[in-house]
Order: structure tokens, then sequence, then C-alpha cells
């Protein structure tokens, strides 16, 4: 053990840190109870689990109610908002420090309100690894839940001056704030490259240097498509071979380009079903479920009966059919015949018309639309790293092995 170190039931804090129970240092608060008669379109706003997002406060889905409140579960600046209570195991714990806009608030029986006068240094311990083992253990095996008590008994280290919890909290919130401002920064430039396909696709904008009339084509016209086939799943021999066969998931998953597949076919798997391969370059497009959704495949692949794959001629380039596509995602969502889910079929998608210029100018289109992409995607990785590098602060500073004072 490093000199100036010690053992706790936490792990290994400096000598000088406490592992302290947060009942020692805050009070935990019972949220609101109330009945649907108590509901209204104004009142007391309640905060529940789905108004935090990401450690912040988010109000795009809001419940008031006009029953009386004690003064007590009125929200303050600087409380802990937290899941005690929740159908997904994943959100116990989730939590939010309130600001002046929580003002007037109270909050629901699912959550917890935990009122400490070291808020800012404990609202990052409960994110911590230390605080998510401790939650873990408390959950129960079939209700997902903790209680006051049990967020009283969780033990965090805690510094023993105000200076370095301050110190502390202050590094760790600088990155929360880079990390919001890069993702704000996603936000306007997906909000960018959204009126620009509305422009670019319709032609109401023209890129420089290209001029003359449009021509609206069917795109069972302009390219080649047929669905595929999934072979039956109870015969293991049609899987586990070489052929990349493609599902919905896969699309959901993958973004522009398609790379690989969760699951592949044999050669006899294939030849069982109606799955043919596709060749790269392919624009596949999802007609059940997650309609809409589309890909263009970066390698020779099949797919399953729910995509369509296009293989465009050459008077349509296929990068600009793919933005094409998705600029209509919206609209394809409310046209899907509803049953049980919403669903296309091949026809359905072979008389969606597509607004076509000369193929230079369609290409350039799809250039300039790539280029947002790639932007998008620099700053998504960016953040990416930026959430990892608070991580691995977290682990360091919140348990004493880095000491900033």
């Amino acid at each position: 053990m490093r000199a100036g170190y010690k053992q706790t039931q936490i792990g290994i804090i400096p000598k000088t840190w406490e592992a302290i129970a947060l009942g020692e240092i805050g009070e935990p608060l019972i949220g609101l109870t109330y009945d649907p008669e108590d509901i209204r379109t104004d009142g007391t706003l309640v905060l529940r689990s789905s108004n935090i997002d990401d450690g912040t406060l988010r109000f795009d889905d809001i419940v008031c109610v006009s029953s009386a409140v004690p003064e007590r579960i009125m929200v303050r600046k600087d409380d802990i908002l937290i899941c005690v209570r929740n159908g997904s195991r994943n959100l116990i714990g989730k939590c939010a420090i309130l600001d002046e806009r929580a003002q007037g608030m109270t909050f629901g029986a699912f959550m917890s309100v935990l009122r400490t006068p070291h808020a800012r240094f404990v609202y990052h311990q409960l994110q911590s690894q230390v605080v998510r083992k401790q939650i873990d253990n408390h959950l129960g095996a079939t209700i997902n839940q903790i209680t006051n008590s049990s967020l009283k008994s969780f033990v965090i280290p805690f510094p023993d001056t105000e200076c370095e919890r301050s110190t502390i909290a202050t590094a760790l919130s600088d990155v929360d704030a880079l990390i919001s401002s890069l993702d704000k920064l996603i936000a306007k430039k997906r909000d960018i490259k959204q009126a620009a396909m509305q422009q670019l696709l319709t032609g109401k904008r023209r890129l420089p240097g290209f001029c003359g009339e449009w021509v609206s084509r069917r795109i069972g016209d302009i390219s080649d498509s047929s669905s595929g086939g999934t072979p039956l799943s109870s015969v293991s021999a049609y899987y586990g071979g070489s052929i990349p066969w493609v599902s919905i998931s896969d699309m959901t998953s993958s973004g522009k380009y398609l790379v690989m597949t969760e699951r592949s076919l044999t050669d006899e798997g294939l030849a069982a079903s109606a799955a043919k391969v596709f060749p790269a370059g392919t624009v596949l497009y999802a007609m059940y479920a997650s309609i809409g959704e589309c890909s263009i495949a970066a390698i020779e692949l099949c797919s399953s009966q729910a995509i369509l794959g296009i293989r465009p001629r050459e008077s349509c380039d296929g990068h600009y059919l793919y933005y094409w596509l998705v600029s209509k995602k919206d609209e394809v969502i409310a046209m899907g015949q509803h049953g049980t889910q919403a669903n296309l079929n091949a026809d359905m998608v072979k008389d969606f018309r597509v607004p076509l210029p000369t193929i230079d100018e369609q290409r350039a289109i799809a250039n300039v639309l790539s280029d947002m992409d790639a932007e998008i995607e620099a700053l998504e990785r960016r953040r990416d790293k930026t959430r990892l590098l608070k991580q691995g602060m977290m682990q360091e500073l919140l348990t004493g092995r880095v000491r900033l004072v």
C-alpha cells in the first residue's frame, strides 16, 4: 500500500479522507404519492425519472398535480434528484443536481432527493463505481428499488477539507460542461444537415455550377430491387457460414455504412431461402418494424425479407438515393401499413418517386451531405473520448488515487 493511504470497506483511500455514509452528510427525502385524478395541465410540476437526461434536467415530458405538496418535499437549488425505483434496473441511481429551473417543483414517489451541503461533490460520487456497486448489491431480485434507508447507508470516500472536495467537483464539472457543449454542437450540426437535405434534395437550393430541370422517377424505374429471405432458424447447418446476413438490428446499429453483420449464412442456408446476395454499394431499406431505416452495404451480403436491396442504375447515384430515402423517413413511417406493427412492401417502395438532377449534381449533393456526416462523426468521437476521459478521472479523483491539492 502506498504511503499516506489506508484500507477501508470501500477500498484504499488517503489517510486524511473518511469512508462516510451518505446519511451522515445528507438527508434523503421520499417523493410525493399522487392519484391519477390529481393530474392537471397546470399545478405543481412533479419531477420524475424521465426528467433526467444524462445528468441534466429536461422538461419535454411533464406531469403537474393539483394536490397539496408539503413544503419539505418542494425541491431546492442543489438538491440531488435520484431515481430509486424503475422498471429498468439500469436506471436505478441515475441522478441530476437541481438548479434554479426546478424552483417551485416537487418529485414523485419513485424518486428521492438527497439534501446535503456537499451537493457538488456528492453528486459526482453518486455516479462513481463505488456507489454503483453498492446500488447493485442492494437491488432485489424482483423489485428494482433502493430505499431511503439503503441510500443513507451507502458509503463514499470523503476528503477532509472543503477545498479538496470543491477542487475535485470543479474539475469533473468542467468535463461535464465540455461534454454538454459537444452535445449541443452535435445537435446544431444535425439540424443544419437536416435543413440542407430539405433544400438540396428538392432542388430548392442549387449548388454552384448546376442548372437545368430535374425529373421525377420511380425507384422501380431507376434501380433493380429485391428483398431477402430467412432460412429456418432451427437448422443449425444454415447459419455460421461466410455469407454476411443482414437483419434490421444490424441496420439500426450500423449508421450509414454497413460493414459487418451479427449473423451469417452458409451456402446451404442461402440456397434454402429466398435470400439473395447483394453487391457492395447496394442501398438497404427496412420495410418492417423500423421502417425507413436505411444503410449502404460496404460489403457483399444478403438480407432478411424485411429488407429491400436497391441497386441503382446509371442514372441514379447510390449515395444520393440513400440521403433522399433518409430525408423521407418520417413521411414513410406515417404512410406505413399499420397492423401489429408498421410495414411496407417492395411494390410500395418501388413506387416512391425520386426527384433527380443530372448524375453529376447528384454526386455533388451527396458529397456535401457526406462531408456534413463526417464532421458530425468527428464531433461524436471527440465527445465519446471525453466521456471515457471523465470515467477515468472519476475513478482516480473520487478515490484519492490522484490528488489535486
